[in-house]
């Protein structure tokens, strides 16, 4: 058995976002930078913890810290392609989270990269570790397998 990672399928993740590529995500090989994946992984994550009221970035008095952060890839994304970001919750700590991501091509059941965030959450003004709040740890709670 190898220890290789294997590119997840659409049915491992619990929601997900269209997000449409850009020209200038390209790199000069004609393939999306590995850095915009990274933007993408940030971009579904926060996005999500918005729309679903667990996070208020300008007022809030709870924000979430990338502590750690990975990705594999697997195949190529590239403009004009429209990637589907998809996320799950893997772990969840007294004030961390361990969000999952895979990113597929428009269509596609197989991630061409997946990858992970991990977020402790902390005091906007003291900036120490803080327990999820009570609104975030419901919403966590609804993008576990």
């Amino acid at each position: 058995m190898s220890d290789r990672p294997r590119p997840h399928s659409r049915a491992d993740y619990r929601a997900f976002r269209s997000i449409p590529t850009r020209w200038s995500d390209n790199d000069m090989y004609g393939h999306v930078n590995n850095v915009v994946y990274y933007g993408w992984f940030d971009t579904v994550v926060n996005a999500l913890l918005i729309e679903r009221g667990a996070l208020d970035v300008q007022h809030g008095t709870t924000v979430g810290f990338v502590v750690e952060t990975q990705c594999n890839y697997f195949a190529p994304l590239s403009f004009p392609q429209t990637v589907d970001a998809a996320i799950r919750v893997a772990d969840v700590g007294r004030s961390s989270v361990r969000y999952e991501i895979a990113l597929f091509a428009e269509g596609a059941d197989s991630a061409a990269a997946q990858g992970h965030f991990i977020h402790v959450y902390v005091d906007r003004t003291t900036q120490r570790p803080v327990a999820l709040p009570d609104v975030l740890a419901r919403v966590v709670a609804t993008l576990r397998p």
